[in-house]
């Protein structure tokens, strides 16, 4: 057998491997993904406890789930108290956010 066979077999799962690892840190965990902005609504909102918080820290995390207006699936981004505390279900606005990572809400008035 030829030794350049094994090679390129190397080489093509090399690519494939790191061509991977690249879409799963930017699709998934959001790294190095685009900034974008999207009109949505809020559908529903919810804190949940921290388990085993230090005293000091923050002792709930903050969710807000949303909707795009033109259509499109549904996510859920966490979100801080101030952001959590001014919105509520039935709101709509422009959301930036990066990945998974919530940036802002800029609320839209009647």
């Amino acid at each position: 057998m030829p030794f350049w066979i094994p090679l390129a077999l190397l080489a093509a799962l090399a690519i494939a491997i790191s061509y991977f690892l690249y879409s799963y840190r930017r699709h998934s965990l959001g790294l190095e993904a685009p900034e974008k902005k999207v009109e949505v609504c809020v559908l529903d909102k919810q804190s949940n406890p921290i388990i085993g918080a230090q005293p000091g820290d923050d002792n709930e995390e903050y969710w807000i789930y949303v909707e795009p207006t033109e259509g499109g699936p549904r996510r859920e981004f966490m979100v801080g108290i101030h952001y959590f505390q001014a919105l509520n279900p039935g709101d709509q606005g422009i959301m930036t956010y990066r990945g998974r990572q919530f940036l802002h809400f800029a609320l839209q008035r009647d």
